[in-house]
């Protein structure tokens, strides 16, 4: 090469193929991957594939815990009535756990809004040390189902199967992650919780509920 300027090449010492300014190749490689939409549309989409108008979902909130109570809570969509201003709404819907608390406390009221129908059970300590936590859990978890759920619904509870139970139902494994009616249960139950404990806080201060 004249005046002393050099050719860039390969590893193989062949002329680099490379055009363009440094990182453009990256960006254009990043720019062609396929983007990942919001979380809640993703939750939406599973439970269209369902095949289903009507989704139930179940969660539950507080089994384990030293203190509280349990709460299950069960949320309904019609899929086909769901507005554009629903979905929008919800794009940030997921697993209560991923939300912060005043996340959740503001999604609570979308999930109201958006739903067909809701509901909430509560079991205190004293019936959960009298029928044991997981007998109670599953009795609330179908409480929470047969309260929202219609003809033609399919029920989703997130990684039980409930007994004794009228209407089609399926066990999701990580469902509160993967639907959406599982995903709004899981917030509706936390809410509830978390506004109990807090009361009780106010009630018995010193034990940071």
């Amino acid at each position: 090469m004249s005046g002393g300027q050099s050719q860039r090449t390969g590893s193989s010492g062949t002329p680099s193929s490379r055009t363009g300014p440094p990182g453009a190749s990256d960006r254009s490689e990043r720019a062609s991957r396929p983007r990942r939409g919001p979380r809640g549309r993703r939750l939406f989409a599973f439970d269209r594939a369902l095949g289903q108008r009507f989704v139930a979902g179940a969660d539950e909130a507080g089994r384990g815990c030293l203190a509280g109570p349990l709460v299950a809570a069960g949320v309904l969509f019609d899929l086909d009535r769901l507005t554009l201003g629903d979905r929008r709404a919800l794009a940030r819907l997921d697993d209560s756990k991923q939300h912060t608390e005043a996340s959740r406390e503001e999604l609570y009221p979308l999930v109201l809004r958006a739903a067909a129908r809701a509901k909430v059970i509560v079991r205190c300590a004293r019936g959960i040390d009298a029928r044991g936590l997981h007998r109670t859990n599953l009795e609330a978890l179908r409480s929470a189902l047969a309260g929202v759920a219609c003809d033609g619904a399919l029920c989703l509870v997130d990684g039980f199967r409930v007994a004794d139970f009228g209407h089609e139902q399926r066990a999701v494994v990580g469902g509160d992650g993967r639907s959406a009616a599982i995903a709004a249960a899981s917030v509706i139950a936390k809410v509830t919780r978390d506004r109990y404990m807090h009361r009780a806080e106010e009630r018995h201060p010193g034990w940071d509920f």
